[in-house]
């Protein structure tokens, strides 16, 4: 990217910000939507914390490969970190929203180890085309 092209202050800003405040809104809703199960005979299958996770990969993949870079992706990601761990706590009546089982663990955790993967992946080089010579 030359100078020309290369955003503003203002407007990295402005994306690192809505990276973050959309990071929030999707940690909220998943966080309320993780505990969705369905019960097959004996065995319980939750989908909603499949398909949660499966979000916040899609999410912060997304943000990444359009935003062009890792910080937005970082934002996003510390925005569901963030409300997730909030939400994590106990309310003042003392209800949770994530319990202390195993699908409350992994979606304690789940998020923040996607966010680290997805930032930390190394960006991969540019494919050159072969010029074909005498064509």
């Amino acid at each position: 990217m030359n100078d020309q092209h290369r955003p503003t202050l203002l407007a990295r800003v402005g994306t690192y910000a809505l990276a973050f405040l959309i990071g929030v809104i999707y940690g909220a809703v998943a966080t309320i939507g993780h505990r969705q199960a369905i019960r097959i005979g004996d065995v319980e299958l939750p989908w909603g914390l499949v398909l949660a996770l499966v979000g916040v990969f899609a999410l912060l993949l997304g943000i990444r490969l359009v935003a062009g870079g890792r910080w937005a992706a970082a934002a996003t990601g510390a925005g569901i970190v963030g409300i997730v761990a909030l939400l994590t706590l106990p309310g003042p009546g003392g209800s949770v929203l994530v319990a202390g089982d195993l699908v409350g663990t992994i979606w304690a955790v789940g998020p923040a180890l996607i966010a680290v993967l997805v930032v930390a992946w190394p960006s991969l080089p540019a494919r050159r085309t072969a010029v074909a010579d005498g064509a």
